[in-house]
């Protein structure tokens, strides 16, 4: 079944919707937020990972960024957004019924230094008194909210065994929190790594570590993992 929510990620979700739905009034056409890059509206239903490619990819656009890695959940299509160097850089849901785009919630939102809701240039400048996003390190110093954190574990992004040391964190999580699966491979976005969840080798979902904090956010709102491209 489709749209399997946990309560917490209801409450997200419900009230994503209700910003995204007030401050669509003053963008029109253009796509929620007045810069119109917080959402980018479909062209239709999206039946395959080609499809969510090209959706992900007008959204993409507004960015000056490319499409990497696409996914396919009973819930709908992930995609990562990728700089000029292969980088990631934030990460986006596609919505199969319509296409429409945005950001992903969770992480990408909250924690991303450079693309998420502390970034003024994304939604614009002082909204909600949130500073620019280059003001923002990866000090301890902010707390957001997740599923769980490892005090004293804290990741980090700069540090050269900082995938590795995300996925540390990640396992620890999941032995207490979803016994018998293990962290994939570590993909750094802007302030946080983003991680496949696995059991016996198959993906199962995935979760993100904060740099500066070791706090993490598992990904419930995907559903079951289908595929990927």
């Amino acid at each position: 079944m489709r749209r399997r929510w946990l309560p917490l990620t209801v409450l997200v979700v419900a009230l994503v919707a209700l910003v995204a739905s007030v401050l669509w009034v003053f963008a029109g056409d253009r796509g929620m937020f007045v810069d119109g890059r917080a959402v980018v509206t479909g062209d239709g239903p999206v039946r395959d990972l080609d499809g969510a490619r090209d959706a992900a990819d007008r959204f993409a656009d507004r960015l000056g960024l490319t499409v990497g890695e696409v996914m396919e959940f009973d819930n709908g299509f992930y995609a990562v957004l990728v700089d000029v160097d292969g980088e990631g850089s934030t990460e986006v849901l596609v919505d199969p019924d319509t296409g429409t785009t945005w950001l992903e919630y969770g992480p990408a939102m909250m924690w991303n230094t450079r693309y998420g809701m502390h970034r003024s240039g994304m939604y614009g400048a002082g909204m909600h008194g949130w500073r620019d996003g280059a003001d923002w390190g990866d000090g301890p110093d902010w707390r957001c909210p997740g599923w769980g954190g490892a005090p004293g574990r804290a990741a980090s992004c700069a540090a050269e065994d900082g995938p590795e040391q995300a996925r540390r964190i990640a396992d620890d999580w999941l032995r207490a929190e979803r016994p018998g699966e293990r962290a994939g491979h570590a993909d750094a976005f802007p302030g946080y790594y983003t991680l496949h969840t696995e059991r016996d080798g198959e993906v199962t979902g995935m979760l993100s570590v904060r740099c500066g904090t070791g706090d993490v956010w598992y990904h419930s709102w995907h559903g079951r993992f289908l595929r990927m491209d």
